[in-house]
């Protein structure tokens, strides 16, 4: 047991050594704060060295502002900083580095030298200091306009946390991950690393679009620039650009997520619901979606201050920021085309999504979204020659009438029984002229197994997973279905009685309206107690108590949830899964070309309701390597 003693202030390298402890973990949290110090002087290009991972040596010199002779000790001082001089200045923080105690703390537990010059001084000045005394020396030196900092020997005077350090790769594999996750975010800096001498990465200022592409290209990898659909909206105050992947590019680790608010690389638990929803319709399970966004808002609206090494942020409207993000996204990521797809393979961009897109869902929430069920756009066929009859459906399935908005979701429930009704058999017509204009997956010539629809475009060959391509089709017009009604509930015989704090009891008071259009009624009974009167229809299997339970859960953490939403979507993800085309279904060229042409007037007809993908295609490159041609 820990005796009680007197009071006592901390001698200075006790404190340093303490505060580094929450800011410097291994030499990857040395070189983010050395480097954030540099973009904030200004610098254009900065130059890294390294040695051993980082353990041994670790060198930044930029070409910014440079610190007066006179500051360098001060540079060197706990609470000591150029960024802030009042509260004013706290709540408007637009500064990387502000705290004033990374190199205190770096100094602490290393052997550290600064040398700087400011423009028009006639010498630079340098500063070292030892973990030992933590006594600065200042003495004049030869350096340019800019300052470098010199890091030695880390925690050579800290035995036990130098124990913790990994092997030499594993470190430098983070220290470059860091410097990777900023040259994103300062595409006008140019950014060289060296490591045991050897030049490792070479990232040149990028000032236009194209020579952006090549750096997030060069950090992300070629093969998410050619997957990466380019995104910037703005809207009520708030920006959103940069890049997502497609659902077809997922991984099976979070390792390609970047996300910046003002710049800095930030991981939010409240940014991350709003992604992981916004992919959850299209993306396979266990899979992770990829993205470099940066979020603009003003700095007045968020609290950067909230965690020691600044990697988390407090949002002021939490809401309206995670409404936000899920929307475009969502939006974003629905609007995506077949031709979008193509668009990527023969260039290294794809079609932006612009503040105009923004405008379809408007200023919805993402609670008024859910409670449509689904907002969805009707979107006009492309006047290509179909194949099929001259009927204002494709001859398969079940068609949403966008006339009949008092379509009553009882058909919608019955609407599956008819999907295995005989398919369009009109006679086949031979393939339009070639000189015609050839839509984005083509025209059908063959059905292969029963399985799959071939198909010749303009790039080559168009393989078609028939079942996975009207499975979609079929769901998203369900759901648009749904969203024409809205949900109708079902009174329970005898309510279910629900115990609640009374955090959640005075949540669901608040939102009983909203509950309300999602088919559900609450009724409050006591402080901490609830009663689930009505569920909706389609839920009525469904553990109804629990499912509130959960989205109060969410309400409460995130101003939010769409958990109602989720159900009803599985239900109809069912629905739709019994009523597509089976394997060894045979169909008629005309049914095929339907097919292509539903698929490309389709949201997120990409992929399946389970996220695999519904087709692919084989250039007439790759056929042309198969077989050796032009070799």
């Amino acid at each position: 047991m820990i005796q009680a003693s007197r009071i006592q202030l901390l001698n200075p390298r006790l404190a340093n050594q303490i505060a580094a402890g929450e800011v410097v973990e291994r030499p990857a949290s040395v070189i983010k704060e050395l480097l954030e110090n540099s973009l904030d002087s200004g610098a254009r290009r900065i130059e890294i060295d390294v040695e051993q991972g980082g353990i041994k040596l670790l060198r930044v010199r930029d070409d910014g502002c440079g610190i007066d002779a006179d500051d360098l000790p001060l540079a060197l001082a706990r609470h000591a900083t150029s960024k802030i001089r009042d509260l004013e200045d706290l709540e408007r923080v637009m500064s990387l580095g502000f705290r004033g105690e990374a190199l205190a703390s770096i100094s602490s537990v290393s052997r550290l030298t600064l040398t700087s010059r400011r423009e028009g001084a006639p010498e630079a000045w340098q500063v070292e200091t030892e973990g030992r005394d933590m006594e600065a020396r200042v003495q004049p030196a030869a350096h340019p306009v800019g300052t470098s900092v010199e890091v030695r020997d880390l925690f050579f005077n800290t035995p036990a946390r130098r124990k913790f350090l990994r092997t030499e790769k594993t470190e430098f594999d983070h220290l470059q991950e860091v410097i990777k996750r900023l040259a994103l975010a300062h595409f006008g800096v140019a950014f060289h690393l060296r490591h045991n001498g050897k030049g490792v990465l070479a990232l040149h200022e990028s000032a236009d679009d194209a020579s952006r592409a090549r750096r997030v290209s060069a950090v992300c990898g070629p093969a998410f620039m050619e997957q990466a659909l380019p995104i910037e909206i703005e809207r009520n105050g708030l920006r959103l650009w940069g890049w997502v992947g497609l659902p077809t590019f997922s991984r099976s680790q979070a390792d390609l997520q970047y996300f910046y608010v003002n710049g800095r690389m930030v991981r939010d638990k409240l940014v991350a619901h709003a992604i992981r929803q916004a992919y959850r319709d299209v993306l396979f399970n266990g899979r992770h979606p990829t993205f470099v966004l940066f979020l603009e808002v003003d700095p007045v609206a968020i609290d950067v201050n909230v965690h020691p090494t600044k990697h988390e942020v407090r949002f002021r409207d939490s809401r309206t920021v995670h409404d936000f993000l899920y929307g475009t996204l969502n939006r974003a990521l629905a609007d995506v085309r077949p031709e979008d797809h193509l668009a990527t393979i023969s260039a290294p961009t794809t079609p932006q999504v612009t503040g105009q897109a923004a405008g379809i869902f408007g200023g919805q929430s993402e609670m008024s979204l859910a409670a449509n069920v689904q907002t969805m756009t009707t979107v006009p066929a492309p006047d290509y020659p179909r194949g099929g009859s001259s009927g204002s459906g494709s001859g398969y399935g079940y068609r949403v009438q966008p006339d009949r908005p008092d379509q009553p979701v009882a058909e919608v429930q019955g609407a599956y029984r008819t999907f295995y009704a005989p398919l369009d058999s009109t006679a086949a017509q031979p393939l339009p002229p070639a000189q015609g204009d050839v839509p984005p997956l083509g025209y059908a010539i063959a059905q292969l197994k029963g399985v799959y629809v071939l198909a010749e475009n303009a790039q080559g060959l168009v393989v078609v997973d028939m079942h996975a391509a009207h499975e979609r089709i079929t769901y998203e017009r369900l759901k648009t279905a749904m969203a024409s009604e809205g949900l109708r509930g079902q009174p329970l015989l005898v309510p279910e009685p629900l115990a609640v704090s009374q955090r959640e009891a005075d949540c669901a008071e608040e939102h009983h309206a909203w509950f309300g259009r999602l088919g559900f009624e609450l009724q409050r009974l006591g402080p901490e107690s609830l009663a689930v009167r009505q569920i909706p229809a389609l839920l009525k299997q469904a553990e109804a108590t629990q499912l509130v339970r959960d989205v109060l859960a969410d309400l409460l953490e995130y101003g939010t949830s769409d958990r109602i939403q989720a159900h009803l979507n599985e239900l109809l993800a069912t629905m739709a899964c019994h009523g597509a085309v089976r394997a060894n279904r045979r169909l008629t060229l005309p049914e095929m070309n339907a097919l292509l042409r539903d698929m490309e007037t389709t949201e997120r007809s990409g992929q399946c309701n389970h996220g695999r993908p519904t087709w692919t295609q084989l250039g007439m490159d790759e056929l042309d390597r198969l077989f050796l041609r032009g070799r």
